[in-house]
């Protein structure tokens, strides 16, 4: 399957903003603990393996390390630099695995692991069936699955500015909260339940929402992005069409869906499902979604 992101371009955008991605990261932060409050579904279960799938800097690894002292956290990142800066989080008191992998193809063993915890990952994932059935394969029966992902209303304002200045793209589309839950099923996950928040951020302009952008490496990571520089005449056009949108305050708003998952892992036994085989024959639309606006 041909994916639309460039994993190249992922790789080395995380990779620049390791240094600065805590100090831009509040959104991230803010889902983050939301997702971390489902923890709370194991109740008094003490996971003996829990993975962290695109930990950046580590922060969720390090909390949930605290949480519970005895399981075996593993923080996995595509981007080696975000490992390193993880390592600050993992102290003598609360050590934590860091491994340099792909979300795509963990390297962990079949029905090895009790949690799978991804913040803010798999928006970068094409193949999001694919994912959830190796997410599947390394978990163990029963085991819990929470992940977050940004939805296809982020930076909607940003993309119509610059749609109007330039025909490429110029930011990444996001899977649906339909398209989402559907792999999940599709993957033989059972009892998934979805979530959904829409954030709206604010800016002094449009140079300072680029600049967050950058310093968490959520850059254009289309293949079809324009590889040349945009060019200040069309920086200044979108500028012009996102300027209408200027509130009250005097700020641009800036919207962020985000879309949160849990689900179980079957019990031992069940079949694994991928790409039509053996495809759960609950449809999505009675997967309980609750929307909520901060």
């Amino acid at each position: 399957m041909t994916s639309s992101f460039d994993p190249h371009h992922v790789r080395r955008a995380f990779s620049r903003a390791a240094r600065s991605y805590d100090a831009a990261a509040a959104l991230q932060r803010e889902v983050e603990k939301r997702l971390l409050e489902s923890l709370d579904y194991l109740e008094n279960r003490q996971p003996q393996v829990v993975l962290d799938v695109g930990s950046g800097t580590g922060h969720a690894s390090a909390l949930m390390k605290k949480r519970w002292p005895k399981a075996q956290v593993i923080a996995l990142d595509l981007a080696q630099p975000m490992l390193r800066e993880a390592k600050k989080q993992a102290g003598w008191w609360k050590p934590f695995s860091r491994v340099c992998g792909d979300a795509q193809a963990l390297p962990v063993l079949d029905q090895s692991v009790d949690v799978i915890f991804s913040n803010l990952c798999l928006q970068w994932v094409e193949d999001l069936p694919a994912v959830f059935a190796g997410f599947r394969r390394a978990l163990k029966p029963g085991g819990l699955l929470l992940v977050s992902t940004f939805g296809p209303e982020t930076l909607i304002e940003l993309r119509d500015a610059f749609a109007a200045a330039d025909e490429v793209p110029h930011v990444s589309r996001f899977a649906p909260i339909a398209q989402f839950g559907d792999a999940l099923m599709m993957s033989g996950f059972r009892d998934p339940v979805l979530d959904r928040d829409l954030f709206t951020l604010t800016y002094d302009d449009l140079t300072a929402l680029m600049r967050e952008l950058q310093a968490i490496g959520a850059t254009n990571a289309r293949q079809d992005r324009r590889h040349t520089l945009t060019g200040r005449g069309r920086f200044d056009a979108a500028r012009a069409a996102y300027e209408p949108l200027r509130r009250e305050d005097g700020k641009l708003p800036s919207s962020w869906e985000v879309i949160y998952a849990h689900a179980w892992a079957p019990e031992g036994g069940a079949p694994i499902r991928e790409r039509g085989h053996d495809v759960a024959t609950v449809p999505v639309s009675a997967i309980p979604i609750r929307r909520r606006t901060p």
